[in-house]
């Protein structure tokens, strides 16, 4: 079996191990795990099976071609002042099994088209405005809230997941597949926030189509995106709560934000940008909602209910049902353990899956 350098980086990275770290459970030095890295020397059968061991993969998986999916331009990544610039290299790593993932998934069951549209030409604010306009006409979302975020995601063909071990240190991140993916902050506890950011990761999607994200621009206009796709511009101007004596409604602004699902912060900065509050005012209420705690989690969060993803674990369950297709033969698909890909379905390590009695509605799903 020929022996591919580049696989066991992706391995290696994939499970947050430095050279260092991998070469000690190894029994072997940092330079030497470079070189099989690089392609300057090649493993024992007995060192093959114990870097497989190591790093819960199959060892056919150092033997598969590797499958560049990702360039620069796909990835938006919004990173944490604290990132360390390791975690985007790992983050990336993850993405590339991921893709392998669902490309396995796509290959028996059929998945929800991709209705995304592509806007490459904004010059303004109001061009973004009418850009999540033109969405929610496309999605049939009329002028209302949308009551569930994450299903609207994957209802028009992107995957929702979550990269467990980088969760905390990673803002947000999309990648631009065939088949989109959204990778939500699983340490945000706010709803919310959660919402904002699947909004903020389907702008980029929207607007910035092959190009590399991150920047201050790009950056601010998906999140202009996001907050003109959750509240369009002519229901904040009629429904934003009015100010008494020239002050903030927190009462009404608390029951806005229940009825649409955004933030009492996000509410502010939307009334800012449209002019219906002003400088003052927009400042006042942020340092009101710093003042009383609520500047990360405000008091209404928890009676906002927790928005699941849906598509990627039903799916699994649905091979499971249908094909008796299991939580490892499904990991040794892309030749991996199952411990493996836990990272993103961390259910299959239970015994195997529960079948929900109302997966039914999942049977067309199976291609025929």
């Amino acid at each position: 079996m020929s022996f591919i350098g580049s696989q066991l980086r992706l391995a290696r990275i994939f499970n947050e191990l430095s050279l260092e770290d991998l070469a000690g459970k190894v029994g072997k030095t940092r330079q030497y795990i470079h070189k099989l890295e690089t392609g300057q020397s090649e493993p024992t059968d007995e060192l093959l099976a114990n870097l497989a061991s190591r790093l819960f993969v199959l060892p056919n998986f150092f033997a598969v071609p590797p499958k560049a999916i990702i360039s620069e331009q796909d990835f938006h990544f919004r990173k944490l002042l604290t990132t360390r610039t390791l975690v985007k290299h790992t983050a990336m790593a993850k993405a590339e099994i991921f893709g392998r993932l669902v490309a396995v998934l796509e290959a028996e069951l059929k998945f929800p088209s991709v209705n995304i549209p592509t806007i490459n030409e904004i010059n303004s604010v109001d061009d973004i405005e009418r850009a999540a306009e033109h969405c929610r006409a496309v999605w049939g979302l009329g002028l209302g809230p949308i009551s569930n975020m994450t299903r609207l995601a994957e209802n028009i063909g992107a995957i929702v997941t979550s990269f467990q071990s980088v969760s905390t240190e990673v803002d947000a991140l999309s990648i631009e597949l065939h088949r989109p993916v959204i990778v939500r902050n699983e340490a945000k506890k706010s709803v919310c926030r959660q919402r904002f950011d699947i909004a903020h990761e389907i702008g980029h999607f929207v607007l910035h189509e092959g190009q590399v994200t991150g920047d201050r621009i790009t950056e601010s206009q998906a999140n202009r995106f996001a907050s003109a796709l959750l509240i369009p511009k002519e229901m904040m101007l009629k429904l934003f709560p009015k100010l008494k004596n020239n002050r903030l409604d927190w009462r009404g602004l608390s029951d806005f934000k229940l009825q649409w699902k955004v933030s009492k912060a996000a509410l502010l900065y939307r009334a800012h940008q449209l002019n219906i509050i002003n400088d003052q005012q927009y400042k006042s209420g942020v340092i009101t909602l710093k003042r009383t705690g609520e500047a990360i989690q405000e008091k209404e969060d928890y009676r906002i209910a927790a928005e699941e993803p849906e598509l990627l674990i039903n799916s699994v369950r649905l091979l499971h049902e249908s094909y008796r297709i299991t939580a490892q033969k499904l990991a040794e698909m892309i030749d991996v353990d199952k411990q493996f890909i836990s990272e993103f379905i961390p259910e299959i390590m239970t015994s195997e899956f529960d079948i929900p009695s109302n997966l039914i509605v999942m049977s067309d799903f199976i291609k025929d």
